[in-house]
């Protein structure tokens, strides 16, 4: 069991030495082409391997299993990435967005009832938040939960709800005062998935995984006891999570872009050849590809280092986090676009990886495809240079 509070180096030698004793060499291998059941099972059971490690969540507080500083959880991300440990995609919601707003708006009671139930139980959540006409304009959502009684009716749409066809628990936003200005009328409850009235309908994507599903709420009743936070203050709690906890789930997939994409891209194209027969890794644009990438990756993490930093000394770090959204997601599209472009026809000639660890499965149009909903996924990269344009650069609306 790794423990919080000891000396950095030490603890990067442990977290070194747990992964190479756990994490599963073969375990892209053993989940390429399994079906959603085969790998929700093995999600769970590494879930399991992680908290028995002390690994599940070093973000979190002591009693939940975590207590770790935010240095220590960069050593803890830079070497889980450093080992090839699997990201596990069915707990991120729940661990990173439902946990972190719960433990900072819930009552004691809900908060051992839903966090307990995720650590000791593994509950799998997901998060009602888009909308087909309220996906960057999140405020402008329209799904409506009227109060009868001891409990709310809802009837609505969501979409791009992640794993909601597997999930037990749903964080919603909903609309439960129409007549206030759109930030103020919405309220945030906890809906169990196997509720009569919901219905998750999955959405294929171009990768061939369905990983996001649509949701359709008809009547469903959820008790009163259920609302996070006061009524009509859904917004103020749907912020819940804290930027230093986004930032580590940022520098999380930083490292593994770096080891996990572009070393091991390098390593893939020493092994390819160019159409005329030349080696991949002896042509110069080439090599400025990889060059260029392996600089950016390492501008990537000296703007991720100021961030964390200045999150420690309480420094308002305004625009910061989305420009490192932004930056993250051109290169990786850049990373995957320039790989497809090298490798040509092979490169489209294998199965892909479920949606297991994102973008990592090694096929890299598989991966360059995956890539782009980057663009989307966490805030669009529209929406995001103008939080940037705002925030950072001081330019009105």
């Amino acid at each position: 069991m790794i423990e919080p509070g000891g000396d950095l180096d030490d603890l990067r030698m442990s977290v070194r030495g747990w992964c190479a004793e756990h994490v599963p060499s073969d375990w892209r291998q053993t989940l390429r082409g399994a079906d959603e059941v085969t790998v929700n099972g093995w999600l769970r059971g590494w879930s399991r391997v992680l908290q028995e490690g002390g690994l599940l969540a070093p973000h979190l507080p002591e009693e939940w299993g975590g207590g770790f500083s935010i240095h220590e959880q960069v050593v803890i991300a830079e070497e889980m990435a450093r080992g090839d440990a699997p990201r596990n995609g069915l707990y991120y919601v729940a661990l990173y967005n439902v946990t972190p707003t719960l433990l900072h708006n819930a009552t004691p009671e809900q908060i051992e009832r839903w966090v307990g139930g995720i650590l000791r139980d593994g509950d799998v959540w997901c998060q009602g938040f888009s909308e087909p006409d309220a996906g960057s304009d999140l405020a402008g959502l329209q799904t409506r939960a009227v109060r009868d009684g001891d409990h709310y009716v809802i009837n609505g749409q969501k979409v791009w709800t992640s794993r909601a066809n597997h999930a037990d628990r749903c964080m919603i936003l909903v609309r439960t005062d129409p007549d206030a200005p759109k930030h103020k009328g919405i309220s945030c409850l906890v809906m169990d998935m196997d509720t009569p009235g919901i219905e998750a309908r999955p959405i294929r994507q171009a990768t061939g995984v369905a990983g996001f599903c649509e949701l359709f709420l008809d009547d469903v009743v959820v008790p009163a006891e259920n609302l996070v936070g006061a009524e009509n203050n859904g917004w103020a709690v749907a912020q819940g999570t804290l930027a230093a906890e986004r930032a580590i789930g940022i520098l999380d997939l930083t490292e593994r872009l770096r080891r996990n994409g572009i070393e091991a891209a390098i390593r893939d194209a020493a092994t390819w050849t160019l159409d005329d027969g030349t080696p991949a890794l002896a042509d110069p644009a080439v090599r400025d590809h990889f060059g260029e990438c392996q600089a950016e990756a390492a501008a990537l993490r000296h703007l991720l280092n100021a961030l964390i930093e200045n999150i420690i000394k309480g420094v308002d770090v305004g625009g910061t986090s989305s420009i490192i959204k932004v930056f993250y997601t051109e290169l990786l599209e850049k990373l995957m676009r320039g790989l497809t472009e090298i490798r040509g026809l092979p490169s489209q000639q294998a199965e892909p990886l479920l949606d297991v660890a994102g973008w990592e499965s090694g096929y890299w149009m598989i991966d360059y495809i995956g890539a782009n909903g980057w663009h989307i996924g966490g805030g669009t990269s529209e929406i995001m240079r103008n939080v940037i344009a705002e925030r950072s650069l001081g330019l009105p609306r």
